[in-house]
């Protein structure tokens, strides 16, 4: 795989060479605006709001509206004034606790392969965060725009997540807080008892895109119908308003708990092999 860039790691005085690669991938199904009479592809143009004419690219600038309807134009040198200096560093400026910072800081991790002569700077700084506990808080410039980033150990390595800087939070006292109402006892006890009961081991394996996949095998079939395809039935409604609380956490436990026990029974039905006597 092709690496994203190449550059050191560097705290103190220790420089490791690293290359970065993506982590994650989107499959994502691309779709087409099309004309429904001939299904002619649509293409979009840049149109000036003043007048309705196509504007070419070298007469386009980049502004800010200052005010509604006021605009200061932004040219490519004013740009360089401000333009952060690529210095091909992940430059870690202090170690934290995981436990210390906000998920929703982190959004985009990438790999962190060592670079020649690298390997012996790459795993000290590894262990060394995986014994203390801690990640390193970086800063570093990929394609010319500078992020915050954490570099954190990540089974036999490392990985550079990028991060929002703390400012680009919402704070949650925008947002409306649940009504305080006191819980019943049973209520929290048959809720623990839910959870428990729906509790197992992490396994990734378990968890697909099933809307990408069910979306791939109706493409498949209208394709090999000609695009003639029958509707789905619409789908019926669940509950919107939970009455009792407490009922429905029992209902939950005791659908849970059957579908268990059924499952054991179904395994203890099945026919053993017997051995033919002698």
């Amino acid at each position: 795989m092709r690496a994203l860039w190449k550059g050191t790691i560097s705290f103190g005085l220790v420089n490791i060479p690293v290359s970065l690669l993506p982590a994650t991938r989107r499959e994502e199904l691309k779709f087409h605006l099309l004309r429904r009479s001939d299904l002619s592809p649509i293409n979009y143009k840049r149109v000036a709001e003043a007048d309705g004419k196509e504007v070419p690219w070298d007469q386009i600038v980049k502004g800010y509206e200052y005010e509604k309807g006021k605009f200061v134009v932004l040219k490519e040198e004013d740009f360089a004034r401000v333009d952060i200096e690529a210095t091909q560093t992940i430059d870690i400026f202090n170690f934290v606790r995981i436990d210390e910072v906000d998920p929703l800081l982190f959004y985009k991790p990438y790999y962190l392969e060592v670079g020649k002569g690298g390997d012996k700077a790459y795993v000290l700084l590894r262990d060394s965060l995986v014994e203390t506990g801690k990640i390193a808080i970086a800063k570093v410039v990929i394609r010319s725009r500078q992020h915050l980033a954490a570099v954190k150990p990540q089974k036999n390595g490392l990985i550079l997540e990028l991060m929002r800087f703390p400012a680009e939070l919402l704070d949650m006292a925008e947002f409306k807080a649940p009504a305080a109402k006191s819980l019943r006892k049973p209520e929290t006890v048959t809720a623990k008892r839910l959870i428990e009961s729906m509790s197992s081991k992490w396994d990734p394996t378990q968890y697909t895109d099933e809307y990408h996949e069910a979306l791939e095998k109706l493409i498949d079939k209208k394709v090999e119908s000609g695009g003639k395809f029958a509707p789905a039935p619409a789908k019926k409604k669940g509950p919107t308003n939970v009455v009792d609380l407490a009922s429905v956490l029992q209902e939950s436990i005791r659908q849970k708990t059957g579908k268990t026990k059924s499952e054991k029974a179904a395994k203890k039905s099945r026919p053993r092999s017997r051995k033919k006597a002698a």
